[in-house]
């Protein structure tokens, strides 16, 4: 049996986190919420009457998309190898998503996405510059 590869997994989590959250966002457009709305009321200008809010998670969905799968401007890029710099985005992604009635779950996914790519990062993964491949393991003795 093979040895799990985090990256792979946090990336598909993460994958149907932007899914959800790009839906979320134009279900927002139609019926705007505030998921907080029940403690204040001073959050509600950020979905209507203009839509902000909805706005900002459709672009967090698509850039997350767009990283994730990878877009083609992205793909074997800096960018797109560093686990760090998604450890830095998954939480603002997740905090636009929470904020968002629609986007709890969105956010959920995001969550338990930042915590498998932590697992990965604290084990030593690299993700690979040719998307969706394995890393190459070195063979003990040779050079």
């Amino acid at each position: 049996m093979g040895k799990l590869i985090k990256n792979h997994w946090a990336r598909l989590i993460i994958l149907t986190a932007a899914t959800y959250q790009v839906v979320a966002g134009l279900h927002g457009f139609f019926w705007p919420k505030i998921f907080w709305d029940f403690l204040t009321k001073n959050l509600d200008p950020a979905v209507k009457p203009i839509p902000i809010l909805q706005s900002i998670n459709m672009l967090f969905g698509f850039i997350m998309l767009a990283w994730e799968w990878p877009l083609g401007l992205i793909a074997g890029s800096a960018m797109h190898r560093s686990i760090e710099a998604r450890l830095v985005v998954l939480p603002l992604a997740a905090l636009a998503g929470a904020l968002l009635y629609q986007g709890t779950n969105a956010a959920i996914y995001y969550t338990i996405g930042m915590a498998v790519y932590f697992w990965a990062y604290s084990e030593g993964e690299v993700v690979v510059a040719k998307p969706w491949s394995l890393p190459q393991r070195t063979r003990p003795g040779k050079v």
